[in-house]
């Protein structure tokens, strides 16, 4: 029987845990808390819980030298920890999360020790990969090229789980989405590089209408220019990629960034109230004004969206803050979690779109597109945990199989690879899959194509 280590026991563990429990292979789950890691394994016989602390190095040698491979669901920051132990033993990895530059320096000593280190292969980052990468070499085997290249991805609230004023709610902890919302940007638009600073981030929105859905803001996700290369895009005119959020967020999340609510600096923050709290980060604010006083600060009118969000939060309350010590963006993603989490049946759900203009011999131009809607199962898991995890575990099972293989520091962009994973995800109960369209685009603006 092949051995697993899943490091992390967090809420997107679980259904690919059950996958490689269902499958025979036995898996140890190991997390800080080991209940935590004990409750996500039901008692299941060929599993085994454990604790572990990221600075418990040899207690990390020993679980990587008991198991065949190892899955790292852990913060980002850790992967390359977990790397490097796993290159010592020539034990093969597999994450869910972006290459970070630390894991990329492991490229070569992956290579000579071996082993496969596979990342970037949940969701998005994924799904998104294979399934664009399907349709990329499809229309290369065709003898065509993709000139334009669009891709869309958000984890929202299903329709009837949309109930706040934010158009969101969390499967998991809001800091990252919060700390994203800084991050700069880039892409190419008609052949020229765009570069978008973090602060105008979410100045650069445009709506996007999805089959079957309906309107959605979308703005640029990090740096879309490498996928150039790693998608062998290099005719594309255009190469971009957004996230999705429901209407109003980009203008709300604006000015809550440039409000100093996502400051990471870390304060002493004994006795406040949130209203406290927030004048705090005023010059000159009350309490007793502090709403008024935000929204001058902003330049908005104190019934703005912003506002409105804000005092919704409970930024403007009475009520005593959950931190004694923290930053701004500590106390915004406690109350998120406290006011924006999933109620008991709640659905969640995930939305990718990819857009696609391709040429062919001839002149002929098509629009492509590819559309995944999937959604949360009523009391059981999470869309955000399928996604990810799901192809993590197949891409698990297909690695300990022999039926995926290679060195090195790789993602999920060969046939080889995405060709089995995208095809059990879609033959699987409650199959995650996508819709295509084709259209001739001469066709479609009334002309004769030939």
């Amino acid at each position: 029987m092949k051995k697993v280590l899943l490091l992390g026991a967090g809420l997107v563990a679980r259904p690919g845990l059950r996958y490689l429990l269902e499958k025979g292979f036995f898996v140890t789950v190991v997390d800080q808390v080991e209940s935590k890691a004990a409750a996500l394994l039901e008692g299941h016989s060929n599993g085994r819980a454990g604790a572990w602390n990221t600075d418990d190095k040899q207690g990390l040698q020993d679980l990587v030298r008991d198991a065949d491979l190892v899955i790292s669901l852990l913060p980002a920051v850790y992967h390359p920890l977990v790397a490097e132990e796993c290159v010592k033993q020539k034990k093969l990895m597999v994450t869910a999360s972006y290459v970070s530059p630390a894991m990329r320096a492991l490229d070569s000593k992956a290579k000579e020790a071996g082993i496969l280190i596979l990342n970037e292969i949940g969701v998005d980052p994924g799904i998104d990969h294979m399934s664009a990468m399907k349709v990329i070499d499809r229309v290369k085997g065709d003898g065509g090229k993709i000139v334009s290249f669009r891709s869309y991805c958000g984890g929202l609230p299903a329709p009837e789980a949309n109930t706040n004023p934010w158009g969101y709610k969390f499967s998991w902890s809001p800091r990252g989405v919060l700390t994203a919302g800084k991050n700069s940007a880039r892409y190419l638009e008609n052949g020229k590089q765009i570069d978008i600073p973090g602060p105008e981030l979410f100045a650069s929105m445009h709506i996007l209408n999805v089959p079957g859905l309906g309107e959605f803001e979308a703005y640029p996700n990090r740096d879309s220019m490498g996928y150039i290369d790693i998608y062998g895009l290099q005719e594309a005119a255009t190469v971009f990629r957004g996230t999705l959020r429901n209407k109003n967020w980009c203008a709300a999340m604006k000015k809550i960034v440039n409000s100093g609510l996502l400051d990471e600096r870390e304060n002493d923050l004994k006795g406040m109230t949130f209203k406290h709290f927030t004048a705090s980060g005023i010059p000159n604010s009350r309490p007793e004004t502090v709403k008024k006083d935000l929204a001058a600060k902003l330049d908005v009118p104190a019934d703005s969206h912003p506002i409105q969000w804000l005092e919704w939060l409970g930024l403007f309350s009475d009520e005593k803050l959950p931190l004694e010590k923290g930053s701004p963006l500590d106390v915004m993603t406690a109350r998120m979690v406290s006011k924006m989490s999933y109620a008991e049946g709640e659905r969640d759900m995930l939305v990718m779109h990819h857009e696609f203009i391709a040429e062919f011999p001839g002149g002929k131009r098509e629009k492509l597109t590819s559309t995944l809607i999937d959604f949360g199962i009523p009391h059981g898991d999470t869309s955000m945990a399928r996604t990810v995890s799901l192809p993590v575990a197949i891409a698990v099972r297909l690695i300990l199989e022999g039926k995926i293989k290679g060195t090195g520091v790789q993602i999920p962009v060969s046939p080889l690879i995405y060709t089995p994973v995208l095809k059990e995800l879609e033959e699987m109960e409650n199959g995650i899959h996508f819709n295509e369209t084709r259209t001739n685009l001469a066709a479609a603006a009334g002309i004769n194509p030939n």
